[in-house]
């Protein structure tokens, strides 16, 4: 008798702006439905100065949260990591410097990947999320660096976009003057966003999408504040956010200082800060593209990174095969 064949399993690690990601799923299955999750917030972002330098102090609880991922890695049992960090240090003008000090220090050289590879990653898990019944489908991502915008009727975007509008970014760089920050402050920001997306807009071809979705936990948690039904009961509750809800709430949350945002519902402490900037960017884009409502998606680019390699790993069919053939 011979003994079951041991899984593949395969790690993703995420390097954001707050958090740490470790996201563990079994090749073999198809799908990227975790068997184990890990998290930290080193928050790189926290204090960070407005040319997106990475200092000493975030340097330090990076290698942490990043030594710390890669012994838990161990033991779930990861074969395969894909390891990576976003816009906070892919931007950073010390990057290199900083890439090299974790891997001397984890063993662990993190990649980077550009935006609009982020972009083509989540619009892959949005669509394996809705189906093909979503037909055309336009996608939105705000992270803390950037944002995301694709389009497509395929497994992937025909056309994708990536802006220095990111949630975190933006308040570093217009709302920095105050909590809350000054009414000013905040209009400099929306003419702002409204300005660097109308350019975008203008010289990219838009198609009226059937569906429109958003991704991230910028999304999520503006739904949540707008009315949707909350995380815990889970990925399968149908989410939305609506333009329509989203306007007054802007004005709402430039007036609260952060300790108050952070004890709205689906407001977590370490984004209250940036979840003004965030809402000004949804709006706008929103409004930009003639979008009333946009469906939230819980697969992010983590979940697209997997689908991409497991996707890649079918088995060959025993007794049929694609030959060339002229």
């Amino acid at each position: 008798m011979t003994g079951s064949r041991p899984s593949m399993r395969l790690g993703v690690l995420d390097v954001g702006s707050n958090t740490v990601n470790l996201v563990v799923a079994e090749a073999g299955s198809g799908l990227p439905l975790p068997v184990h999750t890990w998290e930290r917030r080193p928050r790189l972002a926290h204090r960070l100065p407005a040319d997106g330098t990475i200092g000493p102090d975030a340097l330090k609880r990076m290698i942490t949260a990043v030594d710390e991922a890669v012994a838990e890695s161990r033991r779930a049992g990861v074969n395969r990591m894909f390891a990576y960090t976003t816009a906070v240090v892919r931007d950073a003008p010390n990057r290199e410097d900083v890439l090299t000090e974790v891997e001397k220090a984890t063993g662990l050289r993190l990649g980077t990947l550009s935006g609009i590879e982020d972009a083509r990653m989540t619009f892959l898990a949005a669509r394996r999320w809705l189906g093909w019944q979503a037909g055309p489908m336009l996608m939105v991502d705000i992270g803390g660096g950037c944002l995301e915008v694709a389009f497509g009727r395929d497994r992937l975007p025909e056309s994708a976009v990536s802006l220095p509008l990111g949630a975190g970014r933006l308040t570093r760089e217009f709302l920095a003057d105050g909590d809350p920050p000054s009414p000013r402050a905040v209009r400099r920001l929306r003419r702002h966003v409204r300005e660097q997306f109308a350019e975008v807009a203008a010289r990219t071809s838009w198609e009226s999408p059937r569906t429109s979705v958003a991704a991230s936990k910028t999304f999520q948690q503006l739904a949540r504040l707008t009315g949707a039904p909350p995380l815990r009961l889970g990925p399968f509750v149908p989410r939305v956010l609506r333009a329509s809800a989203l306007r007054p709430w802007m004005k709402r949350l430039a007036a609260m200082p952060s300790p108050k945002r952070s004890a709205l519902p689906g407001v977590s402490p370490h984004r209250a800060r940036q979840i003004l900037a965030g809402s000004i960017v949804a709006y706008e884009v929103m409004r930009r593209l003639s979008v009333d409502s946009l469906i939230i998606c819980p697969w992010g680019l983590r979940e697209g990174i997997l689908l991409r390699e497991l996707e890649s790993q079918q088995p060959p069919l025993v007794n049929a095969a694609w030959v060339p053939w002229n």
